[in-house]
């Protein structure tokens, strides 16, 4: 499965898009990359998130189980302002490697601002070999 990706040229139908953080953005998935030792999910969020100044800063924790019964762990990500300033481009990656067979991964992000948890589910079909 090393570098299968579901990213396409641009083709977005299918993945995830949720209201996030009381309704006040839009998380869009934007791809799942997988690796040998690992996956990226890539995502854009609009209107963009606070970056400093009086704005609390929010932290994202990741978590996920395929259909398979496997468990992942956050291995980290990035996030920051898109090309144009108008949302937010970032990516989330997860550890182990995607087992061999898996279709569906089930993540769960939860954004930290302020002392609150906003967790929020998503489901994502996983590229074939």
């Amino acid at each position: 499965m090393s570098g299968a990706s579901n990213r396409g040229a641009g083709d977005t139908r299918g993945l995830p898009r949720l209201s996030i953080l009381g309704g006040r953005h839009e998380l869009a998935v934007r791809g799942l990359t997988v690796r040998r030792d690992s996956f990226t999910i890539r995502y854009t969020i609009t209107p963009p998130l606070p970056y400093g100044g009086d704005e609390p800063s929010i932290l994202l924790v990741f978590e996920a189980k395929d259909d398979l019964g496997h468990e992942y762990v956050d291995w980290g990500g990035a996030y920051g302002p898109g090309e144009d300033g108008t949302y937010t481009d970032g990516s989330v990656t997860g550890q182990p490697a995607l087992a061999a067979g898996v279709r569906v991964l089930r993540a769960r992000l939860t954004f930290l601002r302020d002392g609150e948890e906003f967790p929020h589910d998503l489901t994502l079909p996983v590229p074939g070999p």
